[in-house]
């Protein structure tokens, strides 16, 4: 993988785009992965196969819902898949289109054709899908946080489950190791503390009652994580993919509040401006000697 020194020096400030507005995940995607190695950029294609999840099952659904171009897979991609599947034909081969989508397609037209009903909703189906594909890419830093994601998903649905009395089994997803113990332990801590450092304050965290104080809590998990796990890797690809899921992380909270949304994000880049400068700096001075 390659080291990105000016790139992630340069971020914050493409960032801001003169104060109007917040960086967005499809600048991001515009303005950044074509300076990105081939190698990395198929490596970021596994974020973005999230959009492409949530344009098939709006497709398959037929929702009334655009296009999100956020995703790898354009819009005829699907169709045609979608149209050689119903008719038992071979379905067109396209590059960013993976197997597991092929697959959950081909499930959906089974189930349909035949009538099939399941309580397992059709989104978490195809989220374990993804999950599982995911956490095989190729870079340890990428899987351990598609895994993150999947085991808080996961914990706090155990936990929604046990204070319902629900069984756990409609509501976790994936197979990873986590997942099975969630199943079968009823431990307060489904025997998981020596497991996951994380888990104490999840488990804090799952007792607020104000729900978006909660989705903030969580947040900030993550975020910290992502400072914890690219603190000696400053200019190297995890950082850069670490600063995609900050951006997304602020553009959500954007979208649900404009002016707070915006402030925290200008604080991140200011944060993320000086380090970057510094580190920069010392590199220049280390390697100019």
């Amino acid at each position: 993988m390659s080291k990105y020194y000016y790139l992630i020096a340069g971020l914050p400030d493409i960032a801001l785009d003169d104060g109007k507005r917040t960086y967005t995940v499809a600048d991001f995607k515009r303005e950044v992965m074509p300076m990105l190695s081939a190698g990395d950029q198929k490596r970021f294609a596994y974020f973005f196969l999230r959009y492409d999840d949530r344009n098939v099952l709006s497709f398959l659904q037929k929702k009334e819902i655009p296009w999100d171009e956020r995703g790898n897979i354009p819009y005829e991609a699907i169709e045609q898949l979608y149209q050689a599947l119903r008719e038992d034909e071979t379905p067109p081969r396209h590059a960013a289109v993976p197997a597991y989508i092929r697959d959950f397609i081909k499930e959906y037209l089974v189930a349909m054709e035949k009538g099939e009903t399941s309580d397992i909703p059709w989104e978490d189906r195809l989220s374990a899908r993804y999950y599982r594909y995911a956490m095989e890419v190729k870079n340890d830093f990428m899987a351990a946080w598609f895994e993150l994601n999947l085991n808080i998903g996961n914990i706090l649905a155990a936990i929604n489950c046990r204070k319902y009395d629900l069984d756990r089994k409609w509501f976790l997803v994936g197979d990873n190791e986590v997942a099975e113990t969630l199943r079968t332990s009823n431990a307060r801590d489904f025997g998981l503390s020596e497991t996951l450092d994380y888990l104490p304050e999840l488990l804090r965290i799952a007792e607020e009652t104000d729900l978006l104080m909660r989705e903030r809590k969580i947040d900030l998990l993550k975020w910290n994580w992502l400072e914890e796990h690219t603190f000696f890797k400053t200019f190297d690809f995890e950082s850069v993919f670490a600063y995609l899921l900050r951006i997304e992380m602020i553009e959500r909270w954007t979208a649900l509040d404009k002016v707070s949304g915006e402030k925290t994000f200008r604080q991140m880049v200011g944060t993320m401006k000086q380090e970057s400068a510094g580190v920069l700096d010392e590199f220049k001075r280390n390697n100019t000697k």
